[in-house]
């Protein structure tokens, strides 16, 4: 039996007489044979490869989006490849790996650093592609709406009798930083609290700044400045971490000294009973999955941004009451579509 014939075989080609497709494959089965996705993409000349574009994996957000991708694709016959963005300069030599000859049938794009960074080289390519936490007009996108997560957890704040609210941000570049500052900003100034800058302090570095350590060094200088607040909002929950570990160098305990609220509600730090602002992390990969699964059936499809809602998770940061968890203020899910213009 030649080599051209097992090969027909093992990629489900015609040409090949039953007797003989059966006794290939049982022997391929018999040695636990497993075809090599890449090498029978370039056999077919189409790939079954799905790459995803991440600026870092210490994130706790990107491994829960990617959780939900790969699910979303479990039983769709397509292999997932990860390039890695570390920092900036990384991420336009990923994304051109991940389109190079053709290697992938779609590409998912994590994260506004990533596309910042590949504007000017996504808007040529010609691959089917899907923006995770981030927006272009011409691209399929899956977000949360960061401004309403911001002002959730500001007027929660403020509903409790907090009338010094401090902010501790990430990184101001960052889109999702900044849209929650501008949520906690539309707080304040709906229920007549000044805004303060004395109150404001963010990090950066590794991870934008969404970091324990970034949360810590940014509470401190808060609170070695004179600074009292009463409540504050920390834009992740891995800061919030932080922030507590300062205040507890202060004196300040939570909920007593100061209520806390975080974002993102990440299930390894639930355990720490920290009030947060949850986004459906592993909903925006799974609908990112799906949604490339339908673009790649179907190019010609609208573009569709859709906007996931966050909800208010009430835990021990800010509540006494440690029954369970406590969620408030739901919100619909905004989806647009948009046709080609």
């Amino acid at each position: 039996m030649s080599i051209a014939t097992v090969s027909r075989v093992l990629n489900n080609q015609p040409r090949v007489a039953q007797a003989t497709r059966e006794r290939v494959l049982h022997v391929a089965d018999e040695l636990g044979y497993q075809p090599h996705s890449f090498a029978q993409s370039l056999a077919r000349r189409q790939s079954n490869l799905i790459s995803v574009v991440v600026p870092a994996m210490t994130s706790y957000f990107f491994l829960e989006v990617l959780r939900g991708i790969q699910d979303s694709l479990a039983d769709s016959g397509y292999d997932i490849v990860v390039h890695l963005a570390k920092a900036r300069k990384d991420a336009e030599v990923q994304f051109e790996r991940s389109l190079r000859r053709g290697r992938s049938a779609g590409v998912v794009v994590i994260s506004p650093t990533v596309l910042s960074a590949i504007g000017h080289r996504i808007e040529r390519a010609r691959t089917a592609i899907i923006l995770v936490d981030c927006k272009h007009d011409d691209f399929d996108s899956i977000t949360v709406d960061n401004v309403r997560g911001g002002f959730q957890a500001t007027r929660h704040l403020v509903e409790l009798g907090c009338e010094r609210i401090a902010l501790v941000m990430a990184d101001p570049s960052s889109p999702p930083a900044f849209d929650r500052c501008s949520g906690y900003r539309e707080a304040l100034a709906k229920f007549d609290l000044p805004y303060s800058d004395s109150l404001v302090a963010s990090s950066t570095g590794t991870d934008d700044g969404f970091t324990e350590e970034g949360g810590y060094r940014a509470m401190r200088k808060i609170l070695d400045s004179g600074e009292r607040p009463d409540g504050v909002f920390v834009t992740s929950d891995v800061q919030a971490l932080g922030v507590l570990r300062a205040a507890t160098e202060f004196g300040l305990s939570a909920p007593g000294q100061l209520k806390v609220v975080g974002f993102d509600d990440i299930p390894l730090l639930r355990h720490a009973g920290i009030t947060t602002i949850r986004q459906p992390m592993y909903r925006l990969g799974s609908l990112a999955g799906g949604r490339l699964l339908e673009r790649l059936a179907d190019a010609k499809l609208p573009r569709l941004h859709v906007v996931e809602a966050p909800d208010l998770v009430v835990r021990g940061t800010t509540s006494t009451a440690r029954a369970g968890e406590v969620e408030q203020f739901p919100e619909a899910v905004s989806v647009a579509a948009m046709g080609d213009h």
